[in-house]
């Protein structure tokens, strides 16, 4: 088991390394997006007190798969939950916790990203890292968010190689700063639009005039449809997309996509919801289509310090933002939607995996030249 964990955290390390060394997210090439600025590190994180922490498996020819940790603040998330929704854009997936969440309209546990066969496996671990924590010790129900992609096409996922300790171990690690992107943690072993996805994050800060909040995005990448970027039609240009077979005999791509959303801005979970709607907007921006077998799921959270729900409270009298002032978060969550998912594939390699079933990535340099000359 020592031997295993320490494969596994050689791969975190070298997968980190190497994605860091040789690409650049949209943004980093000169392509912004939007109209509004990026936090510091164009990512999640730049919502404070939010953290993310990858585990990731990479081993012999045939596992290619891990988890994702979202960590929505720094405090005891059970005991002072956070107000959230969840959207399905389309519900072909296995979302754990969405009864809950929709019934009480808040979250109580990191969020966690894996495959659709280690949904078990992500909530006994989320349960057990809850258990353990002190002050837990009379704690006797926990609803655990664990969202899923399906990356059997690379990965051995009857082989169910992800663990309840990967996922404590994902937690843990969680930290601020710069997020690792690309061939991480959840992403390890995912498609997207035909070419190599994974994890992808990004984010928006609003003008003070506009109220100065943040909102972040991560998103696990494993979905089809006809890939546009920043509105150049790159899947019909390259010749793959969906349904290409039936007008040039080629292969169908299908999948899906797990999007969170976290903002500073005092939400409540009817306004959350209203957000999460426009991530799959913004997913619509980069050419996904929600098809009819995939798994497409937006959860939202407010972390503002104020609006954390404290399990001692009889009366909640937290403050929200008035309907009036939502346009502009709905604005800057299509736009870090949009670019989180297109950073998901320019910051993924290349990949084989299982039965020699190879992914490229996305030929950058091409769509680059294309980006260019529009």
């Amino acid at each position: 088991m020592i031997k295993q964990h320490l494969l596994i955290v050689a791969c975190v390390l070298l997968g980190v390394s190497t994605i860091s060394a040789q690409h650049k997210t949209l943004r980093e090439w000169g392509f912004p997006t939007g109209i509004f600025e990026t936090g510091k590190y164009n990512a999640i994180t730049d919502v404070p007190g939010v953290t993310v922490g990858h585990t990731t498996r990479i081993e012999g020819d045939s596992i290619r798969t891990g988890v994702t940790a979202i960590v929505p603040h720094q405090g005891d998330i059970f005991r002072n939950k956070i107000p959230a929704a969840i959207y399905v854009g389309n519900g072909f997936g296995k979302l754990a916790g969405y009864t809950q969440v929709r019934e009480l309209g808040n979250i109580e546990t990191p969020i966690i990203l894996t495959n659709t066969l280690s949904v078990a496996a992500g909530i006994e671990g989320v349960v057990r890292y809850t258990l353990m924590q002190p002050g837990h010790e009379q704690v006797s129900s926990v609803n655990a968010v664990v969202g899923e992609t399906n990356d059997g096409r690379l990965n051995d996922i009857r082989g169910m190689h992800v663990t309840p300790q990967m996922v404590i171990d994902a937690i843990n690690n969680a930290h601020g700063g710069t997020v690792e992107q690309g061939n991480v943690g959840a992403g390890a072993g995912t498609i997207c639009f035909g070419f190599k996805g994974g994890i992808g994050t990004s984010s928006r800060i609003l003008p003070k005039s506009l109220g100065g909040y943040t909102v972040g995005v991560l998103a696990q990448t494993n979905y089809g449809g006809i890939l546009e970027i920043d509105g150049v039609q790159v899947g019909q240009r390259l010749h793959k997309h969906d349904f290409i077979n039936h007008v040039r005999k080629a292969e169908n791509i299908d999948g899906s996509c797990m999007m969170v959303v976290i903002t500073d801005a005092p939400l409540d979970a009817r306004n959350l919801e209203r957000v999460a709607k426009r991530a799959m907007m913004g997913m619509a921006k980069t050419g996904g289509i929600a098809s009819n077998g995939s798994g497409d799921y937006v959860i939202a959270l407010s972390v503002a310090p104020e609006n954390l729900i404290s399990d001692q409270s009889k009366i909640i009298t937290a403050p929200v933002l008035a309907n009036s002032e939502m346009s502009p978060l709905f604005a800057a969550t299509i736009e870090a939607t949009a670019e989180a998912l297109w950073n998901s594939l320019f910051m993924a390699d290349p990949m084989t995996g299982r039965n020699g079933h190879k992914v490229d990535a996305l030929p950058v340099k091409e769509v680059l030249e294309m980006l260019r000359n529009r």
